[in-house]
C-alpha cells in the first residue's frame, strides 16, 4: 500500500513572458497538457485538484477531457504563491527576486503552504493516487518539504511546464521523492518554463 501524489505544473501560458499575472494556455501549452494526459492515462487516480488560476484550470480541463473518470476540483491551497522569505544563508543572487515581493505576499504564501502540506501530505492507510495541477513555487515547496531542506531552498527548485513530479509514502515511512520534473512525455521543442540554461 502507498499514497502517491502526482504534482504537475500547468502548461505554458500565452504571453507569460510579457508579465501577465494569469491567462489562457498558449497553443504549445495545450499540446503539453495533451501529451501529459497521455502519460498519465493508465494511473487509477482517486482524486484530482487544480489551482483556481486560469492556466492551471485549463491544463486540468485538457487532462480530464482525455481521462473521463477524472473530475479535477479547484483548491485555493494550490494558488501560485511565495512560500517563504529569504534566510540569512540564502545566496545573494536571489536578492532581486525577494526584493520584488512584499512581506504580505510572503506571509500569505507561507500560511497557504502550511495548510497545503497538512492537507495533501497527510498519511492514509489505503492505496491512493492523487493529482495536483499547480504552479512552480508550490511544487518546489512540496519537494523541499519531503526532502527536509531549509525553507529558502524552494527558490532553487524548478519545474518545467507540464513536468511531472511524483511523491510517495508507504505505511510507517517518510515521504519519498520518486520522480522530479520528468519531461519524457514532451519532445524538446515543448520543454518550456525552466531557467534558460536548462531549456535544452
Amino acid at each position: 500500500m502507498a499514497h502517491h501524489l502526482y504534482l504537475v505544473r500547468h502548461g505554458e501560458q500565452i504571453d507569460a513572458e510579457h508579465g501577465m499575472p494569469d491567462g489562457p494556455l498558449s497553443p504549445r501549452g495545450r499540446r503539453q497538457a495533451e501529451l501529459l494526459a497521455e502519460r498519465l492515462g493508465g494511473i487509477p487516480f482517486d482524486h484530482a485538484w487544480h489551482s483556481p488560476l486560469q492556466r492551471a484550470a485549463e491544463t486540468a480541463a485538457i487532462i480530464a477531457a482525455k481521462m473521463p473518470a477524472l473530475n479535477p476540483q479547484p483548491s485555493a491551497l494550490l494558488f501560485d504563491c511565495i512560500p517563504s522569505g529569504p534566510a540569512p544563508e540564502t545566496p545573494k543572487v536571489y536578492d532581486p527576486f525577494f526584493g520584488s515581493v512584499t512581506e504580505e505576499e510572503i506571509e500569505a504564501g507561507s500560511a497557504q503552504m502550511v495548510d497545503a502540506v497538512d492537507e495533501f501530505l497527510r498519511s492514509h492507510r489505503e492505496d491512493r493516487h492523487e493529482l495536483l495541477i499547480t504552479h512552480n513555487f508550490v511544487i518546489a515547496w512540496f519537494v523541499r518539504e519531503v526532502l527536509g531542506a531549509p525553507d529558502w531552498r524552494w527558490v532553487s527548485i524548478n519545474q518545467a511546464n507540464c513536468g511531472l513530479t511524483v511523491l510517495t509514502q508507504k505505511p510507517g515511512r517518510p515521504w519519498s521523492l520518486v520522480v522530479h520534473n520528468d519531461l519524457a512525455h514532451l519532445p524538446p521543442e515543448l520543454r518550456t518554463g525552466l531557467p534558460e540554461p536548462y531549456s535544452i
